[in-house]
């Protein structure tokens, strides 16, 4: 019975071994996977999901329900992603967010929302479009773009006195989106967004910073990794040629590779640490890996596929997938957010920018090596061992034999 249970762990080791090389040299598969990852996500919404992430932090429950119906509009389920509009623009979507903010609720609600509604839009054939699905967009847009010319500095308010120029970004890549979809109206506030932004990056980066001051548009805590793994998703479509040397100028500054291994994306700029909070999670090593999971879409976004890839094939290894025939879960489910976060990250593609040339490669396939040889190390160790055991059980058995 020892001999036996000894062999069957032995291959218990081998198998998951093997399990993870092929996780990390595999082509990531990203629509299979996304549209299995949003079965769960759809069952766990049902379940009440979206009201735990609120209680996690002060957006869970609409984005939640946000990244499930974006990631929709990307695989082309519209229906899906109206139910999620029609969830996070109610009384419930609305409810952590302050009325009396210019534009109503704030920017991050209005942008996020925005966003949402316009992708259901850009989807559908102008002629089937919903009147007033379109009427709500040109007024939410109205509403955004009236706030921006009217604010002296580019970084609105989500919450009271509080700006996050993430927040701003989304807001402003949705009046990008409106000037696709219906008669140009907003170029010129852009424009001056950009100019504004331009003027109020992170010193110490050159990057958008995390927070600012509402009243001056000041930097008032550097770039992170958290808000720039979104704002690098939504750069390119506002003006492609800045969002480009964003981008570069992010993966510069922030990719890693812990211990030598895999991709990931510090939460500080590299040289420097800071405190882990609600956005960023736990911070191993200094990495964040919400972050980690979001640049995987601003990679693809900007036509970086062999960055998205390694980032995807990390996360296949780290983030323990779990299969069945209609569903995938990571970290066995636990945390819907961040199965959110991944599906809308690799069905990631363009809605207002043309697909751009892939920037010069920063990573390439020889990345891999250390894990594949911690893997093969790993699949045949049980088996030397065992090997060497029995070649020292029968050595000592000659020995006794001859005594």
């Amino acid at each position: 019975m020892a001999r036996v249970l000894r062999l069957l762990l032995a291959a218990a080791i081998s198998v998951v071994a093997l399990v993870g090389a092929v996780r990390l040299i595999a082509p990531p598969d990203h629509t299979s996977s996304v549209r299995r990852q949003l079965t769960f996500l759809r069952s766990a919404l049902e379940d009440g999901a979206a009201s735990q992430a609120q209680a996690q932090f002060p957006e869970g429950y609409f984005f939640l329900y946000a990244l499930y119906g974006l990631s929709h509009v990307d695989i082309g389920d519209l229906d899906a992603a109206r139910w999620a509009l029609s969830r996070i623009d109610s009384a419930e979507g609305r409810e952590p967010f302050d009325a009396g903010l210019t534009p109503a609720y704030g920017v991050f609600y209005r942008g996020w929302l925005n966003w949402l509604r316009g992708g259901i839009l850009l989807h559908e054939p102008a002629a089937t479009r919903d009147p007033a699905e379109t009427a709500a967009f040109e007024r939410d847009s109205a509403d955004l773009a009236a706030a921006f010319d009217a604010s002296p500095t580019p970084f609105l308010a989500a919450y009271p006195g509080q700006a996050w120029p993430v927040d701003s970004t989304v807001a402003v890549a949705s009046l990008a989106l409106h000037d696709k979809l219906v008669t140009p109206a907003y170029g010129p506030t852009i424009e001056r967004w950009l100019s504004g932004v331009r003027v109020n990056l992170d010193p110490a980066t050159g990057l958008m910073p995390h927070t600012a001051d509402v009243d001056t548009g000041l930097p008032t805590a550097g770039a992170r990794g958290t808000s720039q793994s979104i704002i690098q998703r939504f750069l390119p479509e506002i003006d492609p040629e800045f969002g480009r040397a964003q981008y570069l100028r992010f993966r510069d500054t922030f990719l890693a590779r812990p211990l030598g291994l895999g991709p990931a994306v510090r939460e500080y700029p590299r040289g420097t640490d800071g405190p882990a909070d609600v956005d960023s999670g736990p911070l191993p090593l200094g990495i964040s890996l919400s972050a980690t999971v979001v640049t995987v879409g601003a990679a693809k976004v900007q036509g970086d596929e062999p960055l998205a890839d390694a980032l995807a094939n990390f996360g296949e290894v780290l983030g323990v997938p779990i299969d069945t025939w209609h569903t995938r879960r990571y970290a066995f489910g636990l945390v819907p957010i961040g199965d959110a976060f991944l599906a809308w990250s690799k069905s990631a593609r363009p809605w207002v920018a043309t697909a751009p040339a892939a920037p010069p490669a920063t990573i390439s396939g020889w990345w891999r090596l250390p894990l594949l040889t911690f893997f093969l190390l790993m699949g045949t160790g049980p088996w030397l061992v065992r090997a060497g055991w029995r070649r020292n059980r029968s050595r000592r058995s000659k020995i006794a034999f001859r005594i």
